[in-house]
C-alpha cells in the first residue's frame, strides 16, 4: 500500500462493532457520514502502475500523434486494432447481472473440454468515424487471422466510406498476433496489401502502453458492458450482444463471424527476410514501417 493513503478495509457495521468495544455508541449512519467527511470513498485499484520503460517511449507517441494527424487531414482512414480475450462457449458463467425472472444457472466449474467451442474477438476502431468492427474467429488468434479480419474490414467497411484513400493507418500493439517482433505478420501483412491494392501503415505502441491504444478505452469496454451477465452459448449469441454495442455519442458496432480454421505454428518463408519488401521507417523502424502493394 502507498503509505500516503489511508485505508481501512472494515465496513461501517465492522467500525460500529469496533468503536463500541472502546465505549463509544455510534449509528452506521454516523460512521458513512464521517467517513464521507474525512474523504474516505469506496475505490477500485487503478492499473496505473507502468511495469516498464522504454527509452523511445515518448518519441514513439509523438510520432503517433504526428501520423494520425497526417492521415486525418489527408482523408485516410486511422484505425486502432486489437484482440479482446478469447470466451469459451457453453454454460459457462460470465461476471454482470440481468434483470430476469429466474436466477441463470450456469457451470460451477469453467473446465475448457465442457465447451461446444470458442470465439475470438478481433477488433478494428475507426478514430474518424466513431464506429467499432468486430470480427469473430472460431480457431486460433494468428498473424493470418488478424490480417484476413483486416481484409474483412476494408471490403465491407473501409473502402465504402473511405474510397479514394491512398493509405491506411494500423495502430496496434507491439505483441500478440500483430507482434512488432514476427516476420511471419509482416508477411502476412504485405499479402494484404497486395490483395486489397492499399498501402498499409504501421506503428506499434511502444511496450507497456497498450492501454493507450484507443480501442482499449473508446470501444472494448463498451463491448464488454453490452454482453455483461449473458451466457455465450453460440457463436451467433456473441455476434447479436457485439452488434448491439453503441453509445449516446454515436458509436456503432459491425460483427463479423469468420469461421476458418488456422492453423497455429506457422514459419515465415524461408527467403522472406532476404526479399521482404516491407519498408521500415528510417525514425524507429521496428515500431514504424509500410506494406506497399506489389504487382
Amino acid at each position: 500500500m502507498n503509505s500516503s493513503i489511508r485505508w481501512t478495509y472494515l465496513k461501517p457495521r465492522e467500525i460500529v462493532s469496533e468503536l463500541l468495544k472502546k465505549g463509544y455508541s455510534v449509528s452506521r449512519n454516523i460512521v458513512r457520514y464521517l467517513l464521507k467527511k474525512h474523504e474516505y470513498v469506496k475505490r477500485k485499484a487503478q492499473k496505473n502502475i507502468t511495469m516498464g520503460g522504454h527509452p523511445d517511449r515518448n518519441a514513439q507517441f509523438e510520432n503517433i500523434t504526428q501520423l494520425k494527424q497526417d492521415y486525418l487531414d489527408a482523408g485516410n482512414p486511422v484505425i486502432s486494432m486489437d484482440t479482446k480475450k478469447k470466451e469459451l462457449l457453453g454454460t459457462f458463467y460470465r461476471n454482470g447481472s440481468l434483470y430476469t425472472q429466474a436466477a441463470i444457472q450456469t457451470n460451477d466449474h469453467d473446465f475448457p473440454s465442457s465447451a461446444t467451442g470458442s470465439v475470438i474477438p478481433h477488433g478494428f476502431y475507426d478514430l474518424k468515424r466513431n464506429t467499432g468492427y468486430i470480427t469473430l474467429g472460431t480457431s486460433h488468434d494468428t498473424s493470418e487471422f488478424a490480417c484476413d479480419s483486416l481484409f474483412q474490414w476494408w471490403v465491407n467497411e473501409g473502402i465504402i466510406h473511405y474510397p479514394k484513400a491512398k493509405s491506411l493507418l494500423i495502430l496496434c500493439d507491439g505483441g500478440g498476433s500483430n507482434s512488432s517482433r514476427h516476420y511471419i505478420f509482416k508477411e502476412d501483412l504485405q499479402k494484404t496489401a497486395n490483395a486489397l491494392g492499399l498501402e498499409i501503415r504501421i506503428a506499434h505502441y511502444p511496450p507497456y502502453t497498450s492501454k493507450y491504444n484507443p480501442i482499449e478505452h473508446r470501444f472494448f469496454p463498451h463491448v464488454t458492458r453490452a454482453c455483461e451477465g449473458v451466457v455465450f452459448h453460440s457463436v451467433e449469441t456473441v455476434k447479436t450482444l457485439i452488434s448491439r454495442t453503441s453509445t449516446s455519442k454515436g458509436l456503432t458496432t459491425i460483427v463479423h463471424i469468420l469461421d476458418k480454421i488456422y492453423e497455429t505454428g506457422r514459419k515465415y518463408a524461408a527467403d522472406f527476410k532476404e526479399i521482404m519488401p516491407i519498408v521500415f521507417d528510417t525514425h524507429l523502424p521496428k515500431w514504424n514501417y509500410r506494406a506497399i502493394p506489389q504487382e
